[in-house]
């Protein structure tokens, strides 16, 4: 499954009064595993950046002034989304702008982000996973862990890679053991088959004792951090 995680930086927060996107983020997950595949473009919004906006993302009118407009990227923008599932913090937001800058290109037909990709909003799933507690990027970064301590001011490529790193660990962290079915030779699910999986090269292999205390303590951490592990669970 190919999933994008997708953030944006805008002159304000309200695109319906003309507020504009001045940075997109993306970085590519393939079968929950984060890839080399990212992309990232400035965008001149022309018109002046909030000063508001600019407490927060700290991209000014002078850096921006010489960068592309929406309409010059957004072919390769949809080619890099298309097919893909679109994981996006308080997704209404992003999604609202960007079609918001769908719209003002006036094409036809005028198509919007859902035509292109499905969408799943982390904040409704943190909210579902957390109930009560606050689910904002920085607090959830501080729930899993994970070192958000170059994020002074937000910008989309950097919360991009960091709501990938909660995503994957909200939904269940590593699954994927890295073994592959050659895709000439699947297996046929209905038939029970193995075509295509060389039982003879899998080893099995014990733990040491100190990849067993290691994996105990992370048992722990998770039950601390979840409330409940269920294999610590009599």
């Amino acid at each position: 499954m190919r999933q994008i995680v997708l953030d944006t930086e805008t002159t304000g927060l309200e695109h319906d009064n003309g507020d504009r996107i001045v940075e997109i983020g993306c970085i590519e997950i393939y079968d929950r595993r984060i890839t080399e595949h990212h992309f990232h473009r400035y965008l001149n919004p022309d018109r002046p950046v909030a000063g508001g906006a600019l407490e927060v993302h700290g991209i000014t009118d002078e850096f921006l002034k010489d960068k592309p407009r929406f309409a010059d990227i957004v072919d390769e923008f949809l080619a890099f989304i298309e097919g893909a599932e679109l994981v996006i913090h308080n997704a209404p937001f992003d999604v609202g702008f960007l079609d918001a800058e769908l719209a003002r290109l006036d094409r036809s037909p005028r198509i919007q982000t859902t035509d292109v990709s499905s969408v799943l909003d982390t904040v409704a799933l943190a909210r579902e996973l957390h109930p009560g507690q606050r689910v904002s990027l920085d607090a959830l970064c501080k729930r899993y862990e994970i070192d958000n301590s170059n994020r002074q001011l937000h910008g989309a490529l950097l919360d991009a890679q960091l709501l990938a790193d909660v995503y994957l660990l909200m939904t269940g962290g590593q699954v994927d053991l890295g073994l592959r079915l050659d895709r000439s030779s699947e297996t046929d699910a209905s038939s029970g088959g193995t075509q295509g999986l060389d039982l003879a090269r899998l080893v099995s292999r014990q733990a040491s004792d100190e990849e067993l205390q290691a994996h105990q303590q992370r048992l722990a951490s998770i039950q601390s951090i979840a409330g409940r592990c269920v294999w610590l669970d009599d």
